[in-house]
């Protein structure tokens, strides 16, 4: 995977996607990931890879002071007509390189982002630099399970699936592992396909 090609895929998928990761099972699970988080007025949050913007539809967001990027301008416009009059800002920004200061949101939310970026570490990274200190990331994606190997199936479809822009082969594990900031894990929970997909809150 890279940005270019990324581009490309998610200029395909913006105007459908979300018939398939905002409807059923994914919905569900949206609603799982965001339905106990404390958001507080005065917390500032940042979505990365917003996407067409589900997930905001899951919390009051005319309520609280958010940031959302994405790399791909047409996933953003999708996002930008669920919330005309709105006062979040949607940025186009990559993922792996955040033009933003160290320590400057309280929230930094990413779904479905890790597996789709071509670099999951650095965008970790990113995430975690910009989070103040005593602030939470949270993580709805899909991972390995802890100490689980690619099956020999799966390691011959994974570059396959990598051309439709996502990865089955990130270890969470190993990003938290490599990340160069000190993380606490609070939660990690199973809320999709038999734990397949995760929500994952880290604090800093």
């Amino acid at each position: 995977m890279n940005n270019s090609w990324n581009k490309v895929i998610y200029k395909m998928w913006s105007p459908i996607y979300d018939y398939f990761f905002n409807a059923g099972p994914f919905r569900k699970a949206r609603e799982a990931v965001f339905s106990d988080i404390p958001f507080k007025h005065e917390d500032k949050i940042l979505f990365v890879g917003v996407g067409t913007g589900v997930d905001l539809l899951q919390i009051p967001s005319n309520e609280l002071d958010i940031t959302a990027i994405d790399y791909s301008e047409d996933m953003l416009e999708q996002a930008k007509k669920k919330f005309p009059n709105s006062s979040i800002r949607f940025i186009q920004m990559d993922a792996q390189n955040l033009q933003f200061e160290e320590q400057s949101f309280n929230y930094v939310v990413a779904s479905l982002l890790l597996s789709v970026v071509p670099d999951s570490d650095r965008a970790f990274q990113e995430m975690a630099r910009v989070t103040k200190e005593e602030g939470k990331i949270i993580v709805f994606d899909k991972f390995l399970s802890p100490g689980e190997r690619l099956s020999l199936s799966k390691t011959i479809i994974r570059p396959i699936i990598g051309v439709l822009g996502t990865d089955i082969g990130i270890s969470f594990e190993r990003l938290l592992r490599n990340c160069a900031y000190k993380l606490h894990k609070v939660e990690d929970q199973p809320v999709l396909f038999n734990g397949m997909y995760r929500k994952i809150v880290l604090k800093k």
